[in-house]
């Protein structure tokens, strides 16, 4: 079966992370051995490469020439024959409103044929343990300033990634259904939380899960990327 890997990253250098590089030799690699005939790629945002110079909202369109460069060598079929980053995810600032829009288009004009979206973390929860390496403030979702963000991505036909947690997904809902105008595609199912507070009530988060992600489900603008389920965050270790 033909398949598209819908979310995976790319950094020649990144403070922390468990590869300190991870790119096109690496991805290939990785398909390679999974024994899984994928036929493309899509790139999210991992802030990588951002810019050095300029102005600072500018900064993360950085990402997005890299990856497009990236992108353009898998396209050689030199590496193979998977279009890696065939789409590009980026990052943004959407809570600067109709302002973000000025980001949107240099992504755009950085890799017109490649660039297709904004993912916005908006993970939040009162627990310490879970928030320890996410930063979003609570109710993003809910204020107007990112709502004006998220409907400058629809009216130039781009989609919004949103990360947020399962207790997060009614507010999600709300989102699409004030903006149908804009296309949402909701990471790692709907982030299910299996850490901390959370570690011991599995039955009860699935089934707030289940509730949330079944009312989500009426918003036809919505659609449900499948990965992520065994993330730290989740429980998995």
């Amino acid at each position: 079966m033909p398949i598209c890997d819908a979310h995976h990253h790319l950094w020649g250098f990144r403070q922390g992370a468990i590869e300190p590089r991870y790119l096109i030799e690496d991805v290939m690699a990785d398909i390679k051995s999974s024994g899984h005939n994928i036929v493309s790629t899509v790139f999210v945002e991992a802030k990588a490469m951002y810019r050095a110079v300029g102005p600072d909202h500018l900064k993360q369109v950085g990402e997005i020439e890299f990856v497009n460069g990236v992108a353009a060598m898998g396209a050689s079929g030199l590496y193979g024959e998977t279009l890696i980053a065939a789409g590009i995810i980026g990052h943004t600032d959407l809570a600067r409103g109709e302002a973000a829009g000025e980001v949107l288009d240099a992504m755009i004009e950085a890799a017109p044929h490649r660039f297709r979206g904004i993912r916005h973390t908006t993970t939040s929860d009162p627990d310490p343990v879970v928030m320890e390496h996410r930063r979003a403030a609570p109710g993003l979702q809910l204020t107007k300033a990112y709502r004006d963000g998220v409907r400058a991505l629809g009216e130039r036909k781009l989609v919004l990634e949103a990360w947020c947690f399962h207790t997060q997904l009614p507010e999600l809902t709300d989102l699409a259904r004030e903006i149908p105008g804009t296309t949402i595609v909701l990471d790692h199912i709907g982030g299910p939380i299996g850490s901390g507070s959370y570690a011991d009530k599995r039955a009860e988060v699935f089934e707030l899960w289940k509730k949330n992600t079944a009312e989500l489900a009426t918003c036809p603008n919505v659609y449900m990327k499948l990965g992520g389920f065994f993330m730290v965050l989740g429980g998995f270790g």
